[in-house]
């Protein structure tokens, strides 16, 4: 039967020992040996998953039981003979070993082939031909067409720059030297290009892994060709935290301002998504205002409710604001965002109070005709940045006149609300509320709600922001092993 090769051609198989491979079908994206042919024989390279066992050879497909022979070992951990491969998933693919590849030869120089029959004559291009190894890159460098690289991220990650202006057929091949791109990854800098067909950089990421970018056409760019996929650096993992604007706090024996809505998790962010940072509703003479909305791409929190004006029930948001004075509910939380504001019930004169706006983590306090004026719900707790913060405090409902104490705003800058001065705004890129005035205190408003926060922390082995929107404020702590990115101002998109 015949020799053959084909692209991306990658199976798993759980074989264990050293004798033939059971095939266990495609992975994702991939084809299966199938596309070699039933008695055909291929280049394979069979590699755990974490990259410490290997083993390339030529091995022959039989499509009966999905099988593939190791026939000839060419390469492997085990010092090019037969690895003793143990339980496991182990990865299978076509590969075109070092060992039998054309490169560094002139034009019209003859190349014997094994297995094969007779010769090929290399024949003069003006792009393509052989590939010349280079020596080991331990840092960043930009490559030049023809040239093959063994990269060793051991120390530090590495960004590879493409050549420029380059020409259809030129190759540029990079190669896991130490097996470690999956702790320390390879960045590919397009220098100008696509990237498959994308006008963004790439990641190389898996142990042991090699890369070929043939560069076609300036629609396509340079495509990458290998058994292990090209990530491309369109989406990153990150893990994020949303905070949306404050409710402004009410007037006249009125509610405290709800937390802007939190939502925090992971996930996969793409280049170019836009952020903006919502700000804090404005206080009220009579109910405040709901704060405005925070986002990161899709993830938009709700602005927190305002603080209800006496008479009033609290506004609805990310949490909800107090209700004032009276017998009124409080306003209504979106779910999973933060909590609702406090209720009052029979209050009359001389109790002039109003509840406290909802905090992420716990709901404005609610009060009766004996009681001062309601606490903020405190907020939650997040090591995002490095340092264990609360975000999203509700603020104070209006205290009782002329008691002389005041009433707090929840942990995560809900603002308070004392008896005899301004009641307080809620923190600055904490998205708190803003706490309710008291009757007895001065001015006619309550406070503003605080503004919101965007932050995002992803591990320092990916590359720091390409770009960052002109209108964008940000800053970025110190957290061991990840960039940091907390915007604080403004509206723009971030791009790897």
């Amino acid at each position: 039967m015949a020799f053959l090769l084909a692209d991306r051609v990658q199976e798993t198989t759980t074989t264990t020992g050293t004798g033939t491979i059971t095939l266990a079908g495609a992975v994702t994206g991939f084809q299966s040996f199938a596309a070699i042919g039933n008695g055909n024989t291929t280049f394979y390279t069979i590699a755990d998953q974490s990259g410490s066992n290997w083993e390339v050879g030529i091995g022959t497909y039989t499509s009966s039981g999905t099988t593939l022979s190791r026939d000839t070992i060419l390469a492997s951990s085990n010092s090019g003979s037969a690895v003793n491969f143990g339980a496991g998933t182990k990865n299978v693919f076509v590969t075109y070993p070092a060992e039998r590849a054309a490169y560094g030869l002139t034009a019209g120089s003859n190349i014997t082939l094994t297995p094969g029959n007779g010769t090929i004559t290399i024949a003069a291009s003006s792009g393509g031909g052989g590939l010349t190894w280079q020596s080991v890159q331990t840092g960043n460098f930009t490559a030049v067409s023809g040239n093959a690289y063994p990269v060793n991220t051991t120390s530090a990650a590495i960004t590879v720059t493409l050549p420029a202006s380059p020409s259809a057929g030129q190759q540029v091949q990079l190669l896991d030297y130490a097996g470690t791109w999956a702790t320390n990854i390879v960045t590919i800098a397009r220098n100008g290009s696509n990237i498959n067909g994308v006008a963004s950089n790439v990641f190389l990421i898996t142990n042991r892994g090699a890369s070929t970018l043939t560069y076609v056409d300036s629609t396509q760019g340079w495509v990458g060709s290998d058994a292990f996929a090209v990530t491309q650096l369109g989406a990153i993992p990150v893990e994020y935290l949303v905070v949306s604007g404050g409710g402004g706090g009410g007037s006249n024996a009125a509610g405290g301002g709800g937390a802007g809505g939190l939502l925090t998790g992971s996930t996969s962010l793409l280049s170019g998504t836009s952020i903006t940072i919502g700000s804090g509703g404005a206080g009220g003479s009579n109910p405040g205002n709901q704060g405005t909305s925070s986002s990161l791409g899709a993830i938009s929190p709700t602005g927190g409710g305002a603080g209800g004006g006496g008479f009033a029930a609290g506004g609805n948001g990310g949490s909800g604001g107090g209700a004032g004075f009276g017998t009124f509910a409080g306003g209504t939380a979106v779910a999973g965002q933060g909590n609702n504001g406090g209720s009052t019930t029979n209050t009359a004169a001389p109790y002039y109070t109003g509840a406290g706006g909802g905090g992420a983590g716990f709901a404005g306090q609610s009060i009766n005709a004996t009681a001062n004026g309601g606490a903020g719900g405190d907020g939650l707790q997040s090591s995002i940045t490095g340092t264990l913060t609360y975000y999203a405090g509700g603020g104070a409902g209006a205290n009782k006149e002329s008691t002389g104490s005041t009433v707090a705003g929840g942990q995560g800058g809900g603002g308070n609300s004392p008896t005899f001065s301004a009641p307080g705004a809620g923190g600055t890129n904490l998205g708190g509320g803003g706490g309710a005035r008291c009757n007895s205190a001065p001015g006619t408003t309550g406070a503003n709600g605080g503004s919101g926060v965007v932050i995002i922390a992803y591990p320092n082995t990916y590359p720091a922001l390409a770009s960052i929107g002109a209108g964008l404020t940000y800053t970025q702590p110190t957290r061991s092993g990840y960039r940091v990115y907390r915007f604080t101002q403004g509206t723009g998109t971030i791009s790897w």
